[in-house]
């Protein structure tokens, strides 16, 4: 029987442990890319695009805010788009240890436990299988994703997500 998944590439950094604390860049897709979560408006001469979330990104934004709940874990930043969402993630030490579990087992979790309550709530599966993931690798690279996340509806036409 053929697999009914495409082979993926290896995404984690070989050089680096995972089960640090640290911050993290999340990125995940609506199902089949399609517009669930929002859509793009503003833009004019007084006023900056922003995102009117639907129903369903309602859903989405409750959740994420919830994530917060979560000992050690933090949603420092994060913008839902039409058909994804952008988040950092905090992974917080205490002491030498991180507060929850080592981040790679904590990072999926979070992700799953995200999916799988916005699901529930909305009555069908509304996101891609998997997600991806960069490790934050300094203040530089956190500026920059973060400016990333806030420019990111202004930028929309342009997001290699974006669809008519």
């Amino acid at each position: 029987m053929e697999n009914a998944y495409p082979n993926r590439k290896p995404t984690r950094l070989s050089f680096y442990s995972y089960s640090n604390a640290g911050c993290y860049f999340i990125t995940i897709c609506a199902r089949n890319k399609e517009k669930l979560f929002g859509s793009i408006v503003g833009g004019g001469a007084y006023d900056a695009p922003l995102v009117r979330l639907t129903a369903a990104g309602k859903v989405v934004d409750h959740y994420i805010n919830s994530t917060n709940k979560i000992p050690g874990v933090t949603v420092d930043k994060y913008v839902i788009m039409p058909n994804h969402l952008h988040l950092i993630l905090m992974i917080e030490y205490k002491g030498d240890r991180c507060l929850t579990s080592r981040a790679n087992e904590l990072i999926p979790h979070v992700i799953s436990t995200l999916k799988r309550f916005c699901n529930r709530d909305l009555g069908e599966n509304v996101f891609q299988r998997g997600y991806h993931d960069h490790v934050i690798r300094g203040e530089k690279d956190y500026q920059k994703i973060w400016g990333y996340i806030d420019d990111n509806p202004r930028r929309w036409k342009e997001d290699c997500f974006f669809t008519e």
